[in-house]
């Protein structure tokens, strides 16, 4: 699923990105080498890498 149709940023390369670095939509955008168009995805990226953070912080269960 694509989450920012203007860069054509998908949800798995957005979990990807988020996982490796820190910021918010904007800063993960950034280290992707794009930039917010329009601006409508951004509520959605930030839950989606809020997930990732939240994700990350908890071991895996064994």
């Amino acid at each position: 699923m694509y989450v920012c149709i203007c860069n054509a940023i998908r949800e798995s390369e957005l979990r990807c990105a988020a996982r490796r670095m820190n910021g918010d939509a904007q800063a993960v955008y950034a280290a992707m080498g794009r930039k917010p168009q329009c601006g409508q995805c951004l509520e959605e990226a930030d839950d989606i890498i809020a997930d990732e953070v939240e994700a990350a912080s908890f071991p895996a269960a064994a």
